[in-house]
């Protein structure tokens, strides 16, 4: 059997698999940098820092 000029061994249409690997690639940039730009640092570090504090005061009550 004599392999397409654009398929693999397998039979994979090779430029269909590269077109799909790129849309892929541009969409998960778009999330992180999405994701990034809503965080607000400051506040989840004061958050961690209220709820380590909660977390020595019910620790101590539960000895």
């Amino acid at each position: 059997m004599a392999k397409q000029p654009n398929q693999s061994q397998a039979g994979t249409n090779i430029q269909e698999v590269r077109q799909q690997n790129a849309q892929s690639a541009g969409r998960q940039g778009q999330f992180g940098t999405e994701f990034a730009s809503e965080t607000n640092a400051q506040e989840v570090r004061q958050q961690n820092q209220q709820a380590e504090a909660r977390k020595g005061q019910n620790s101590g009550q539960q000895r």
